[in-house]
């Protein structure tokens, strides 16, 4: 009986090596898999897994929405792995998985080309515009006002229009002024200073480069305040410490405050930047989709 029970088993375990080499042979990605990070903050995860699904890598859970994690795949012929990885961490991550999807400031703060080293991309009709966000209640406050209005500027549109492809950005304003909001008295504001927090690129740049200036011609000091997280620039809006911040896009703000119990608000929305996958250990998409 023993000596039966021994070559049942060496049959069994035969045939499973055969059906697994066979299923290799057939599918080269099943044998392989591919890891690829993406952002692990809720709606940019989502943001990411439907990029990959726009382009055929994945499928989603019918009904998959802007919370959507890698549990809501519902379809993943290339035996895709998905990793992930703190949204600032991911250009350094590049080395160690197959692609990273990235967002714009983050890769082209890397040393990355946005618009040439990005496999797949987003399209500039991405819902998720970057905004200017302020306290909840001070939406009409004079020096926020005048910030609005110089970020709405004719200078910050020409300045995504010249930069845009290396910064992986695209200036959403439609009709931009002169940098100016009529209805304030600028001559009360000379000598005030507002407050920003900023991720360095291209929300920093912009304003230093560009929305200073403007600003400084009323008398109206720019006091940039840079982060590389996405938590503390709404938490130190929300505490009242910085004036403004400018570094998000509306769906991840919504999400921010229903899970902090903060109160910050959009006033205004400035720019896109759309969402890339970028090569790490694979040198393009060919390995992938063979």
């Amino acid at each position: 009986m023993k000596k039966l029970i021994s070559i049942l088993l060496a049959a069994v375990l035969t045939l499973g090596a055969l059906v697994a080499c066979t299923a290799s042979a057939s599918d080269p990605a099943a044998a392989k898999g591919f890891t690829i990070a993406v952002p692990n903050d809720t709606t940019n995860e989502a943001r990411a897994l439907k990029l990959l699904e726009a382009n055929g890598l994945i499928k989603l859970k019918e009904g998959s929405g802007e919370t959507a994690t890698k549990l809501d795949i519902a379809e993943n012929p290339y035996n895709i792995t998905i990793e992930e990885i703190e949204a600032a961490q991911l250009p350094s991550m590049l080395k160690d998985v197959d692609y990273a999807v990235i967002n714009s400031n983050y890769a082209a703060g890397a040393g990355l080309n946005p618009g040439k080293d990005a496999l797949i991309r987003e399209g500039a009709e991405s819902p998720y515009a970057n905004i200017l966000a302020v306290k909840a209640g001070n939406e009409n406050e004079p020096k926020l006002l005048a910030l609005k209005a110089a970020l709405e500027s004719r200078q910050v549109a020409d300045y995504f229009l010249a930069h845009g492809s290396e910064l992986g950005a695209v200036g959403t304003v439609t009709n931009p002024t002169d940098g100016y909001d009529a209805s304030i008295d600028y001559d009360a504001l000379n000598g005030v200073t507002v407050t920003v927090a900023a991720t360095p690129t291209p929300h920093a740049l912009v304003l230093n480069e560009v929305v200073k200036d403007i600003l400084a011609a009323k008398g109206i000091t720019l006091e940039v305040v840079e982060f590389t997280d996405y938590v503390q620039p709404n938490n130190v809006v929300d505490s009242g410490e910085i004036d403004a911040n400018y570094f998000q896009h509306q769906p991840y703000l919504d999400d921010f405050n229903a899970q902090n119990g903060t109160n910050v608000v959009s006033i205004a929305s400035v720019h896109v930047e759309p969402l890339g996958m970028y090569a790490g250990k694979q040198s393009s998409l060919d390995a992938l989709k063979k």
